[in-house]
């Protein structure tokens, strides 16, 4: 069976930031930016995997969600605990720079993990925490 990942969503609640911090802070090209205000569907990705894509969607769309639901997602959103998103890349140091630079909120600097990878994890807008992992 040939199963590949084509698209993950993560949530956000200002798409004008998000797109700001997945395009020119990470790099990702944008693929597509549809909606308006609030209720913006952005799809995104590495320019060399045009096969695999990330979409930041509203949570709050979701017609079948109830307002508790809604205020429950909003309060994990803020802590960082609703959605996170794994990366990986050759330059961990050269990376986490950039990430500082863009004022990413830096949650840990690059660091030998017990379980032998070494990774940093920073949020993204949303508050979606986001680890990338060094590719030895």
């Amino acid at each position: 069976m040939g199963i590949s990942i084509h698209t993950t969503v993560l949530p956000h609640d200002d798409p004008d930031a998000s797109l700001v911090f997945y395009r020119d802070v990470l790099g990702f090209e944008v693929r597509q930016d549809v909606g308006q205000g609030a209720m913006r569907w952005i799809t995104v990705g590495p320019a060399d995997q045009p096969d695999v894509s990330l979409l930041l969607s509203p949570p709050a769309a979701d017609p079948g969600i109830t307002e508790a639901e809604r205020r429950t997602v909003a309060e994990m959103m803020a802590k960082g605990t609703y959605g996170w998103l794994l990366l990986a890349t050759k330059d961990l140091d050269g990376t986490f720079e950039k990430l500082r630079a863009g004022n990413a909120e830096i949650v840990q600097e690059p660091t030998e993990q017990p379980y032998g990878i070494r990774d940093c994890a920073f949020r993204d807008p949303a508050g979606n925490q986001i680890r990338i992992q060094e590719v030895r």
